[in-house]
């Protein structure tokens, strides 16, 4: 058999919790397939849970203290380490991306031969019509991409505005197809479909909607922690989709809306298994699906990302190898700790590819396990950091000095906080002190003698202006 070729798929705000054979309502039948033909990692999370860290940790193999965002920096170019698409091109393969880079510049190609972007209207960035958009103007609806009316960083909701086969998700799927279809035959490839769903403006197709109408969805959660408001850390009291944003009806709508998005991703990523079926090619393909983080949409009363809580941090992560690599197994679950920075490795390890020195994630393939994952998310009043044990989860707020100690094993669904649980004294010890090792930078100023004192409330004079920008709405185009 040649050098197998590699389908790498991420898609946005998708939690790991949500895929059908992992035990949700949603309903992802060929994730469920994909699973049953591979393995699960169960495990799996956004070190630095937004857009662009988790995406250049992806591409890197680094994490944020390397590749220098935990910030969300939208004007920070890539570092100058190997990307996953140049060490692959670098090996032979040709590479090609279609979907969401979200780099800076815009039209960075990150290493690949070639990239088809969609970039969700950032045009304050620089870049005046993305290829998605140039695509939507070639069939005749130039700048109408969000007539839909729905924001990208808010939860109303409505059925997709245009024929189906302009929304976002069948472009990306059909632009990939095209690639495919135009690959050298001599030469092994390595595809990256990235999708910009189930991220806001949640506007799924009428007719997956309308098939949520007719499906029980889960209701959100509240721990114990969070049901004084008052009392929750200040980080997340800041944040202007926390709790009260939305009614009860609004939000079992955004929750419909957001699996009809993931739903109709994961029908359509059949056509792409579908074609490299027909062109001979699947048996011979490693195929490997993740997202850069979750999305709380309601579960202790928050929503979106940049936070370390289970729906928020927790990304799916599937693999599926070539037929040849009888040694990964089908239908398998693992539950080690695992990173975006592993995906890297992990893939050219299937591929035979030499890694190269800078990365620092581990790569799946074999027996190596950690025994704690660190993550870090901004700098400012909504700072927070994470310690993940096997069984453990620790977060901390630098703002009150204050602290979350989950049992994952029997409190899946952060529902108690033991930080303050004398029986816990111990693990939170331990995991505090596994945290005061990462820390850096001004990190260090929530230090005192190398214990951790954190900041006070009161150092900061909270800002809440009404969000004038309706969740980063955009608007008709005339150029």
């Amino acid at each position: 058999m040649n050098r197998p070729n590699v389908l790498l798929i991420c898609v946005e705000h998708w939690s790991g919790r949500r895929i059908g054979a992992l035990g949700h309502p949603m309903l992802t039948p060929t994730l469920d397939q994909l699973i049953a033909n591979g393995v699960a990692y169960t495990n799996a999370y956004a070190t630095t849970p937004s857009c662009i860290p988790a995406r250049r940790e992806l591409m890197t193999g680094t994490f944020s203290r390397t590749h220098g965002d935990r910030v969300f920096n939208e004007t920070l170019p890539m570092p100058s380490t190997p990307t996953m698409a140049q060490t692959f091109r670098d090996a032979g393969y040709q590479a090609y991306a279609v979907g969401k880079l979200h780099v800076y510049p815009q039209r960075d190609r990150i290493g690949f031969d070639d990239a088809l972007i969609d970039e969700e209207g950032r045009h304050h960035l620089g870049l005046t019509k993305d290829d998605y958009e140039m695509s939507v103007s070639e069939h005749g609806y130039a700048g109408q991409e969000f007539g839909h009316g729905m924001g990208s960083n808010d939860y109303c909701a409505r059925p997709w505005h245009l024929p189906e086969y302009l929304h976002h998700t069948n472009w990306t799927v059909r632009e990939m197809s095209k690639f495919i279809v135009r690959r050298d035959t001599e030469r092994p490839a390595f595809w990256y479909m990235s999708f910009s769903a189930p991220h806001p403006p949640l506007v799924p197709p009428a007719d997956y909607l309308e098939m949520y109408r007719h499906i029980e969805i889960d209701e959100p959660f509240m721990g114990e922690w969070a049901q004084d408001v008052s009392k929750i850390p200040y980080a997340l009291r800041q944040r202007r989709q926390g709790i009260g944003s939305y009614s009860d009806t609004e939000i079992r709508i955004a929750r419909q809306a957001l699996y009809a998005m993931s739903t109709h991703v994961d029908h359509q990523i059949r056509l792409i298994i579908g074609l490299l079926r027909e062109e001979g090619l699947l048996d011979n393909t490693i195929i490997m699906f993740t997202s850069d983080h979750g999305d709380m949409v309601g579960n202790h009363g928050q929503f979106a990302k940049d936070m370390f809580y289970e729906d928020s941090a927790k990304i799916p992560m599937i693999l599926v190898p070539h037929t040849e690599r009888n040694d990964i197994g089908h239908g398998r679950k693992d539950d080690r700790l695992a990173a975006h920075a592993d995906v890297f490795p992990t893939l050219l390890d299937l591929c035979s590819i030499p890694k190269p020195p800078t990365i620092e994630g581990h790569s799946l393939i074999g027996d190596l396990c950690r025994d704690i994952l660190y993550g870090e998310h901004w700098e400012d009043i909504h700072a927070s950091r994470m310690i993940r044990e096997k069984q453990y989860k620790l977060i901390y707020y630098p703002i009150g000095n204050q602290s979350q100690l989950f049992d994952l094993n029997n409190d899946p669904n952060e529902m108690r906080n033991l930080a303050n649980d004398p029986a816990y004294n111990d693990i939170h010890a331990r995991l505090t002190n596994h945290l005061i090792t990462k820390l850096y930078g001004t990190d260090l100023e929530w230090l005192d003698d190398n214990k951790l004192v954190g900041l006070e409330e009161n150092k900061y004079t909270p800002v809440e202006p009404p969000d004038r920008k309706l969740g980063g709405q955009r608007g008709l185009r005339f150029r």
